[in-house]
């Protein structure tokens, strides 16, 4: 087969050269359009199907200047079908109609039949017109789809040709393929401020309503979607009204084509929706084929509506239409979806997430979101670890649920109070900040009024002052309103002394400095006074809650009262006032008794703002802010609100119940708390003492411990009520005191150890080491029944001179010769004490305890446990040494370990440590703790005293006396 021909426009050249001519380049030749036309219309053609779509084309074509007089004729064919027309002798010239004779132009008309024949086969002008405009638009179009081109497009001014020409061309095809290129010069960003600035906007809108052809529409909607391309660009579009019309046309079904380039240009101009873009989306009915399609089996159709109901959400005045139409429905499903395990990632969530707690503003959205299972998915998210940074939003949203009972009542099933109680000082990113536009629309906005009063101010102002709010009618400007108001100047805390009387009714003023007030949007908050800040939210949820007629079960709580108190006393600014209201009305309210008994909340209360000492605080100590002050009078106020409530008959029944008839677990907690909020002495007696409550708290020591700070609180309220039973005691321990008071005494054995004694020994003992020591028959005989029987009875010692003791250490020895020769308190018993720190266990000092039981010296024993207390457990000690002085098993070294750990003025973490140590000396066998801490808190130890009044040491160990 031959091959074809080749013709003129296979050559770049020619085609060129005829685009050139065309244009009007160079001198014009006069040509007969007969014989210009077809050359034009061939080259052109070949452009577009040849040479700009092979590889590379479009490259050539512009390194070869093609672009320059493509658009020379562009811009001469625009003027020519802008000029006017004969028809219309009174029409003004378009721009650039001056220029029109630059386009070929018909021939003069002639007469005959010849040129009737010719005249009816030949295109009109303006069809000839109309077919150039459509090649040169196309290859123009297709060249644009490369950068290089669309920069050289703009460089040559080629976008206000392209504007006219959709201004003055209304057929569809030349409309097509003008938005066609407008489309892609406008994914340049400056090309697209261009056509802006150049007024093609207008001019695509009313495309959108004049044409009927879906090629042609599919251009001009891409054309307005790559033209908004930056928040300005979206908000001039939605203002010179692109929205209605394509919400329109996506209402009338289009077809697949069609309605895939609407919905991507939805989603572009949708994209930080504005009012006006709201407004006119609902207004062009577009919220139904939204819902409709979030259907849609094709899924980038399906997710691209999904998301463009999740961005009208933005605006408060197109969230009910969007609800009526179903849109809650919609996009609860779409977020349930993806959070599933096989969803997507947490990131495609967000949008969907802040739609469905911006749906929560208004009452009929939430009523729908409650019904479609929207709490759930709330509280799941609250309890997502990795959705931590929208926590602070979906709290916020929560708000909404404030007065809806039933909704409330479901969340607290579904665990809300302690994950609240966890956000008050999470590390939870702030809340995003919302425009105006976001507000409820349950009330929209209002013109704020003139300077003239109306009478609802005049209402208003009348109620504040009948209220006392306000103390005369200049108090208020006309000109105020809730928009407009300032927060106050914040003042110093001012901090009164509160009397004992007013501790139950009342909260610490200190603590009430404002914050933070919420400036964009509508604040739950009305008074200007109150703080709102990143805890806001869940501060008001909790104070709902608190509300309640038993809010015990979700509010006194280990993690709830936890939650609240890290806040009060962590927070980087004074606290919200609302915060103490909450823990003084849990406090206040008598079905809260029993709950904050058995959860150690009283204890914890003390521990926490009276000692200082948080759970993460315990055993390793860690900085705290400042405000000690503060929190301790707020919890001398807490507690003191549990004290009336513990002695007024219902909390004494409902106490004496728990202790008699509770759980062994609620028992031991009773028992425990007791001291703290009982002060009768008629009480605690009954119920400690004669109902055996301090028995069971002693015996639980050695158990699994119910709670983490379980022996902190134990060892305080054993401190406590000590501290009841024997109000008066110097903090000085008898034994300590007598070893301080008393002088040294002379040492009546050392002489014996001098090269020449006078009287000399008569007697010699001999260890297992081979050391023999001096000593006087007639003084060891005396000091004790056992040498007494061995040196002067029948055995065979009595008739030797040097005596074997077995067993013995030198060091043991020691203190057993000085006591046998009649030394008390030389100093000797201080010698085989090891120092603080080393283990007493194994040591000389036990050696030779047990050296003064073998050989009957009680008073040696005595001295040696004295000497053991002053090196191990003096006023600077380590708790760690009470262990090992418990471990020596002596019933004093017991009663003086117990005293040391309940000591008045004691550091309470020291104590508590204290009484680790001794629980894990004891082991299983729980018998002589148990009876040694009996004996020192009741008084009952031979030669002990018990604590003073005071049961509220301070870190710092400063006694007080004000609390009864």
């Amino acid at each position: 087969m031959a091959a074809a021909k080749p013709t003129l426009t296979d050559s770049l050249s020619f085609c060129l050269a005829q685009l050139a001519a065309a244009a009007g380049e160079g001198p014009s030749r006069g040509k007969d359009s007969t014989t210009n036309e077809t050359p034009l219309g061939r080259a052109l053609l070949a452009l577009r199907t040849r040479h700009i779509k092979a590889a590379g084309g479009i490259e050539r074509f512009r390194a070869r200047g093609g672009l320059r007089p493509l658009l020379a004729l562009l811009r001469r064919a625009a003027a020519a079908d802008s000029a006017p027309s004969p028809a219309e002798p009174g029409s003004a010239p378009s721009p650039g109609a001056a220029a029109a004779a630059a386009v070929p132009a018909d021939p003069a008309p002639s007469s005959g039949p010849a040129h009737s024949a010719g005249a009816s086969s030949t295109p009109s002008p303006p069809v000839r017109l109309r077919k150039t405009l459509d090649l040169a638009l196309s290859i123009l179009a297709n060249c644009c789809t490369e950068g290089a081109c669309r920069a050289e497009v703009r460089r040559l001014g080629g976008i206000l040709p392209l504007v006219t020409i959709l201004q003055c061309v209304k057929t569809d095809s030349i409309q097509n393929r003008t938005a066609r290129a407008l489309g892609n010069l406008a994914m340049e960003p400056e090309s697209c401020g261009d056509i802006h600035s150049a007024g093609a906007v207008p001019l695509l809108v009313e495309s959108l309503t004049a044409c009927q052809d879906s090629q042609c529409l599919q251009s001009v909607v891409r054309a307005l979607r790559n033209l908004a391309d930056s928040p300005q660009h979206r908000l001039a579009l939605a203002q010179q009204g692109a929205i209605r019309p394509l919400a329109e046309l996506l209402a009338a079904a289009p077809d697949p084509a069609l309605t895939w380039g609407l919905v991507r240009a939805l989603l572009e101009l949708s994209r930080g929706c504005s009012r006006a873009c709201a407004e006119q989306l609902s207004l062009g009915g577009g919220l139904g084929p939204l819902v409709s399609l979030a259907s849609h089996p094709k899924r980038a159709i399906r997710e691209a509506a999904i998301l463009i109901l999740a961005n009208l959400c933005a605006q408060g005045l197109v969230r009910p239409a969007l609800g009526n139409a179903g849109g809650v429905e919609v996009l609860l499903g779409e977020l349930r979806r993806r959070r599933s395990p096989t969803g997507a990632s947490p990131a495609s969530q967000q949008p969907l997430v802040r739609a469905v707690c911006l749906l929560c503003r208004e009452a009929i959205n939430r009523a729908r979101l409650r019904d479609a299972g929207g709490l759930e998915l709330l509280m799941g998210l609250l309890r997502d670890p990795r959705a931590s940074a929208w926590h602070p939003r979906v709290v916020a949203a929560l708000v909404g649920f404030l007065y809806d009972t039933g909704a409330l009542g479901r969340l607290q099933a579904l665990g809300l109070v302690p994950l609240l109680a966890g956000q008050l000082c999470g590390e939870g990113g702030d809340e995003e900040e919302e425009g105006r536009e976001a507000a409820s629309w349950d009330f929209p906005e209002e013109p704020t009024p003139e300077p003239a009063e109306a009478g609802s101010f005049r209402s208003l102002r009348s109620w504040l002052i009948s209220e006392g709010y306000t103390s005369g009618p200049d108090d208020i400007s006309p000109d105020w309103s809730p928009e407009r108001c300032t927060l106050p100047e914040a003042r110093e805390p001012v901090s009164p002394t509160p009397s004992p009387a007013s501790h139950s009714t009342c909260t610490p003023r200190t603590l009430r400095t404002p914050r933070t007030l919420r400036t964009p949007g509508r604040s739950p908050v009305a008074a200007a006074e109150e703080p709102w800040g990143r805890e806001g939210p869940a501060l008001l949820l909790l104070s709902r809650f608190s509300q309640a007629p038993d809010p015990s079960g979700a509010l006194v709580t280990g993690p709830a009262l936890c939650g609240l108190l890290a806040y009060v006393t962590g927070a980087p600014g004074p606290p919200s006032p609302r915060a103490l209201r909450i823990l003084a009305r849990l406090t206040c309210n008598p079905a809260c008794l029993e709950a904050f008994v058995r959860s150690y909340g009283a204890a914890l209360l003390r521990a926490w703002l009276v000692l200082g000492v948080a759970p993460d605080d315990w055993p390793s100590p860690r900085s705290r802010t400042a405000r000690r002050s503060q929190h301790r009078e707020l919890g001398e106020m807490l507690l003191q609100n549990l004290t009336v409530q513990a002695e007024s008959p219902f909390g004494v029944g409902a106490l004496t119940h728990l202790l008699l008839s509770g759980s062994p677990e609620d028992r031991v907690a009773c028992a425990l708390t007791l001291p703290f909020i009982c002060r009768k002495p008629a009480l605690w007696r009954r119920l400690l003492l004669d109902q055996g409550g301090l028995r069971l708290l002693l015996m639980a020591l050695t158990r699994p411990a119910p709670h983490p700070l379980f022996l902190f609180f134990a060892a305080d309220s054993l401190s406590c009520l000590q501290g009841l039973v024997s109000p008066v005691m110097s903090p000085v321990s008898p034994s300590s005191a007598a070893l301080d008071l008393d002088p040294p005494s002379p040492c009546h054995y050392k002489p014996l150890l001098d090269p020449a004694p006078n009287p000399g020994p008569d007697l010699h003992f001999l260890l297992d080491s081979g050391l023999r020591l001096p000593a006087q028959r007639a003084a060891s005989a005396t000091a004790s029944p056992f040498f007494r029987a061995l040196l002067s009875g029948s055995f065979a010692e009595a008739q030797m001179d040097l005596v074997p003791l077995r067993g013995l250490s030198p060091g043991a020895a020691w203190p057993v010769l000085h006591h046998l020769h009649g030394c008390r308190g030389c100093g000797a018993a201080m010698g085989p004490v090891p120092p603080p720190g080393q283990p007493l266990l194994g040591s000389e000092a036990e050696e030779a305890l047990e050296a003064a039981g073998r050989f009957l010296l009680p008073g040696l024993e005595e001295e040696l446990e004295e000497a053991v207390g002053r090196i191990h457990l003096g006023p600077q000690s380590d708790p760690e040494s009470v262990g090992e002085v418990f471990r020596l098993g002596r019933p004093r070294l017991a009663a003086h370990c117990v005293r040391w750990t309940l000591g008045p003025g004691q550091c309470p973490r020291k104590r508590a440590l204290a009484l680790v140590g001794l629980v894990e000396a004891v082991g299983e066998e729980a018998g002589p703790l148990t009876e040694a801490l009996l004996a020192v808190v009741m008084g009952t130890e031979a030669g002990a005293k018990g604590p003073t009044l005071d049961c509220q040491c301070s870190p710092e160990g400063g006694p007080r006396t004000d609390w009864l």
